[in-house]
C-alpha cells in the first residue's frame, strides 16, 4: 500500500510496493492539496522507484496523493493516500524524540548533542554551569549543527546543560540535561 514516512511542515516520503519494473511500464504521481485541487501537481516516476520525497509542500495541509501505474503488462488500480503536513513550527517540536545527550565525558570536558534538528531553528543556545553554583556560561551553535564540545571544565563536577531552540520566528523552546565530568588523573 502507498504510504507516506518522514512527514514534516514542508515534505514528505512516500513508499509503496514494488509493482512495476523498468521493463513494464512507469508511475503517473499526482498530488495537490485536498482543498485546491486545481494546485494538482503531476509528475512521471521510473518504474524502478519504491519511494520518493516530495518537497516544496506547504504546512498543515492535507494532500491527496494518486499513485497510478502505467503498466504495459497488467493492470494495477491506482494507489491512494492522505498526507497532511504538520505545523512550519511545531509547538511540540522538543516533545518529538528529543534527547539532549551526554557523551565523550572526560577530565575537563564532555560533548553534548541534540536531536532533532528543524529547520524552523535559527539558532541554538548551549547553557552550562557546575551544580550546585551561579556561574552559568553560554555557547551560540549554529542551528545547522547538533553537537558542540564543552571544554575547561572542573574535573569531577556535575553541571547542569541547558540547550535552548531559538527559532526563526523568535520562539524558544528548552531542554536540559545533567553531566559529570570524571575524575582527573594525578599529576595532569
Amino acid at each position: 500500500r502507498l504510504h507516506a514516512t518522514d512527514v514534516t511542515s514542508s515534505s514528505f516520503r512516500l513508499v509503496w510496493p514494488q509493482l512495476l519494473s523498468l521493463e513494464t511500464g512507469y508511475y503517473s504521481l499526482e498530488y495537490g492539496p485536498r482543498a485546491e485541487p486545481a494546485r494538482k501537481r503531476t509528475q512521471q516516476v521510473s518504474g524502478a522507484h519504491t519511494s520518493l520525497v516530495l518537497s516544496d509542500l506547504a504546512p498543515e495541509t492535507t494532500y491527496e496523493v494518486a499513485l497510478i501505474p502505467e503498466s504495459n503488462v497488467h493492470y494495477f488500480p491506482p494507489q491512494t493516500t492522505r498526507v497532511t503536513t504538520l505545523a512550519a513550527e511545531l509547538n511540540m517540536a522538543w516533545a518529538h524524540p528529543v534527547q539532549v545527550l551526554i557523551s565523550e565525558s572526560g577530565p575537563d570536558s564532555f560533548q553534548v548533542s541534540w536531536a532533532p534538528v528543524l529547520d524552523s531553528v535559527a539558532s541554538y543556545q548551549v547553557l552550562y554551569g557546575p551544580l550546585p553554583g551561579n556561574s552559568v556560561k553560554v555557547l551560540q551553535v549554529d542551528g545547522r549543527h547538533n553537537s558542540t564540545v564543552l571544554e575547561h571544565l572542573a574535573p569531577n563536577t556535575t553541571y547542569l546543560v541547558t540547550v535552548t531552540a531559538i527559532y526563526r520566528s523568535g520562539k524558544e523552546k528548552s531542554l536540559s540535561a545533567k553531566a559529570c565530568t570524571q575524575e582527573g588523573e594525578p599529576g595532569q
